[in-house]
């Protein structure tokens, strides 16, 4: 339901006749491609769709049509988005004005303009991304936004693009944060608009609207495993010290939830899989360090001005308050 209005979104650009358009399909099961190929044909658009055969979920996926897309600039769109006329000229113009090598639009709801995100403005002290209000004009921010990551080509190879092992989830501080340390810099640009539904794949009941609060189990242990690599993987000396305030933090998350849901299943697939997934990986970690170090031009204590006293969680907190108990799902 969602890939029309995307594709639609993108032939009305005031730009239209300057993108090139990648679709990449991680072997969907429903009419997507045929969808996709209709679309081809009847824009006339240039691009062409990638079948990878299989799931390579969202890195290997976006790595693959990023490989074939010969663009100044790449936009890594979800399909549960799609963008206002004028989003990719505004975004385009504002970051090739700023010299920025990446940019946020600002992400409102799917079907209305309630403020989403404008990307992350930084991490608290547990090293988790956090967010803040929408930005009112061009600003510096901490990470774009998975939705709609907007990045320079060279500079996304350069810093060695999606990590495929991690599939997916806290990917986009992942890169974000490599841009920072690359010498690079990142917008968010206020005026350049996208509507997103968000979780859409594990969230689905209200189908364009939020009207509970749902996770996974996997999400769960993606988002956990990964916010953890994330941090052992770019922080270069005192914020690999975050560490410890993490951990002792998904510790009393998985105490929390386990009162909330009932259920060990959960706080096992969730919390101490994804750490017990984190140490295994460390071969994983341990070589993106030795690749970031090649091209590290700033430390850890420019990154500090990221630093941010809220927590993160406080978002899951309004949205437990808004909606009640996370429900899970055992999947």
């Amino acid at each position: 339901m969602w890939l029309p209005r995307c594709l639609d979104s993108l032939a009305r650009q005031t730009i239209f006749s300057e993108i090139e358009v990648v679709l990449t399909d991680n072997n969907s099961g429903d009419d997507s491609v045929n969808i996709a190929q209709e679309w081809f044909a009847a824009s006339r658009v240039k691009g062409r769709v990638v079948q990878n055969g299989k799931n390579l979920f969202y890195c290997g996926a976006n790595n693959n049509g990023a490989a074939v897309a010969t663009g100044e600039f790449l936009l890594f769109l979800n399909q549960d988005a799609w963008l206002e006329v004028d989003c990719l000229e505004k975004l385009y113009t504002a970051t090739k004005r700023v010299g920025a090598d990446a940019a946020a639009p600002l992400v409102l709801d799917y079907d209305d303009d309630n403020y989403q995100s404008g990307g992350v403005v930084g991490f608290d002290c547990f090293g988790l991304a956090t967010g803040g209000p929408p930005a009112e004009k061009v600003v510096e921010t901490f990470a774009s936004p998975g939705c709609s990551l907007f990045i320079r080509a060279e500079v996304f190879h350069k810093i060695g693009a999606f990590p495929p092992e991690i599939m997916g989830y806290a990917d986009e501080i992942d890169l974000s944060w490599r841009t920072w340390i690359a010498g690079g810099k990142i917008v968010c640009v206020p005026q350049a608009r996208v509507h997103h539904r968000g979780a859409a794949v594990v969230n689905p009941k209200g189908q364009t609207k939020v009207i509970e609060h749902r996770t996974s189990d996997s999400k769960r242990f993606l988002t956990n495993r990964n916010n953890l690599l994330c941090l052992l993987k770019n922080g270069q000396h005192i914020l690999l010290l975050l560490a410890v305030p993490h951990l002792l933090l998904l510790a009393a998350e998985a105490l929390a939830m386990l009162i909330l849901t009932r259920r060990w299943s959960h706080i096992r697939s969730a919390y101490l899989a994804a750490i017990w997934s984190a140490f295994q990986m460390r071969s994983h970690v341990f070589e993106w360090r030795q690749r970031i170090a090649k091209f590290r031009k700033r430390g850890d204590f420019f990154m500090f001005r990221f630093l941010k006293l809220k927590p993160s969680r406080w978002v899951e907190a309004r949205q437990a308050w808004k909606y009640g108990p996370p429900k899970v799902d055992a999947k």
